[in-house]
């Protein structure tokens, strides 16, 4: 996900208001308005004094000849370098993105945020949007914001539902609504996840909760945003989890609250293309994964030979980090 700044400098409240609205990762502002951003909401500050420190964490540069690029190069291996240029278009930036990754580029419409969004397929590692009406800024900041990353789900079989007693299980909530075929992948092993889908389905039994996500046994693993995985048991209010839908299109959710609470126990287990997974959920009505239609069906109602989605991990975890290493899980 691509860092999004919003520069009010010169100081303009209304862009500072727009930058919290609609979730740029910081602002750019005068260091005698540091103290206004604040009392208007929280989000990082750049400036001479604030949370990233203008000069000290980061420069500011203009490309004009190759010496320039290779400054910034060497600039970008300690600082984030935001680059100006007078004809930026692909060319100086595809240079620089290939040699670092800490640039930042200044863009004023929607069609240059794009462009340097998808430089070298990756892009620049941040916009700073420089457009003084803030009903621009806003746009800018959902389209690139709304660029998701993907996972390649995969269909499983299932080999067995069986019970598995009683024990801890988790209730994800999170500060997002989320409908059908949405929810979190969820795995006894580091390296083959079930999707179990959130609770957006209207039931006879209880109400739909579409921001939680029951998502199993307190020792299962699921996937946070930067490519790690965390247990259940680890999960608290303000974390991130990593979101799913049946497609695979990935949203990043905060959490507002974690249930932890004993509950009869089901294992599921499923073969993968290449793995198997397993989970242990809760023996529910409720607790449903996701079918390759991406419609969510009940953990109950599960026989062998049904489909499923999931998602397959090709190294091993260390402390919730991919590493290359054999490891055995069962």
């Amino acid at each position: 996900m691509k860092e999004v700044w919003v520069k009010a400098d010169p100081w303009k409240k209304e862009l500072v208001t727009t930058a919290l609205e609609a979730g740029a990762d910081a602002v750019i502002v005068p260091a005698d308005k540091i103290a206004r951003v604040k009392e208007l909401g929280l989000i990082k500050i750049v400036s001479e004094e604030g949370d990233i420190k203008w000069g000290e964490d980061v420069v500011e540069m203009e490309v004009r000849t190759p010496e320039d690029e290779d400054r910034i190069v060497e600039l970008g291996r300690e600082k984030r370098v935001v680059v100006k240029t007078t004809d930026w278009r692909v060319i100086p930036l595809e240079n620089l993105v290939a040699r670092t990754g800490n640039i930042f580029v200044e863009v004023e419409n929607l069609e240059d945020a794009r462009t340097a969004s998808g430089i070298l397929e990756n892009g620049v590692h941040g916009l700073v949007i420089t457009h003084p009406d803030p009903v621009k800024v806003r746009k800018i900041i959902n389209v690139i914001k709304e660029g998701r990353q993907t996972l390649d789900l995969a269909e499983f079989v299932i080999d067995a539902v069986i019970p598995a007693g009683m024990g801890d299980r988790v209730c994800v909530d999170t500060c997002t609504l989320m409908g059908e075929g949405e929810g979190l992948l969820v795995g006894n092993s580091s390296q083959g996840f079930l999707l179990v889908h959130s609770e957006s389905i209207e039931s006879p039994y209880v109400a739909p909760r579409p921001f939680r996500v029951n998502a199993g046994a307190i020792h299962s693993y699921t996937l946070v945003p930067g490519g790690r995985t965390r247990y259940l048991s680890e999960l608290e209010a303000g974390d991130e989890v990593m979101g799913v839908d049946s497609k695979g299109c990935v949203m990043n959710l905060t959490i507002g609250r974690v249930k932890i609470e004993r509950r009869p126990l089901l294992l599921v287990r499923a073969t993968g293309p290449k793995k198997t997974a397993s989970a242990i959920l809760q023996n529910a009505e409720t607790i449903r994964l996701v079918n390759v239609g991406g419609k969510p069906v009940s953990v109950v109602k599960l026989r062998p030979g049904d489909k499923v989605m999931g998602y397959v991990e090709e190294t091993a975890r260390h402390f919730g980090h991919r590493i290359s290493e054999t490891i055995v899980e069962r």
